[in-house]
């Protein structure tokens, strides 16, 4: 599968360090979307306790109730955090209307949101996996009233 906006993904960015979001990922959204939406682990994960990520906001709450098993594995926490932080991002970008993905200079993908807000999604999963706290449900309910 080709994705086009990787082509420019991680060229240097001109803009200083630490500034907002620049880049629309070159402006093809629906390849970003489908890339960052894949989650693998986190899919593989919820499956394994009979839950459907379907990309609803149902979903996150059901996300909210598994019992967190891969916290005995310093090993998976961080690469469910980021998968729980895209696919937070996905459910944003799905169902808020005009939520978009866009890149930092460093090329992390965030959300940014119609009222120019960014999400920083990566962090909010990392927090998730980490300690169970905020819920991914309770991110979205904040952003979803922005």
């Amino acid at each position: 599968m080709h994705f086009p906006f990787l082509d420019n993904w991680r060229k240097p960015h001109p803009d200083a360090e630490g500034a907002a979001a620049t880049d629309e990922l070159s402006g093809d959204q629906t390849s970003a979307a489908q890339l960052l939406s894949e989650c693998e682990l986190l899919r593989e994960q919820a499956g394994a306790a009979g839950v459907e990520l379907d990309d609803t906001v149902e979903s996150l709450s059901a996300l909210d109730q598994l019992l967190p098993h891969w916290r005995d594995d310093p090993e998976v926490t961080p690469w469910l955090g980021a998968d729980a932080g895209l696919y937070l991002g996905t459910v944003m970008v799905r169902s808020v209307p005009g939520a978009r993905w866009v890149r930092w200079p460093d090329g992390q993908p965030v959300v940014r949101l119609p009222s120019g807000r960014e999400v920083d999604v990566l962090a909010e999963g990392a927090t998730w996996a980490e300690t169970g706290s905020p819920e991914l449900s309770q991110a979205y309910a904040e952003v979803s009233e922005d």
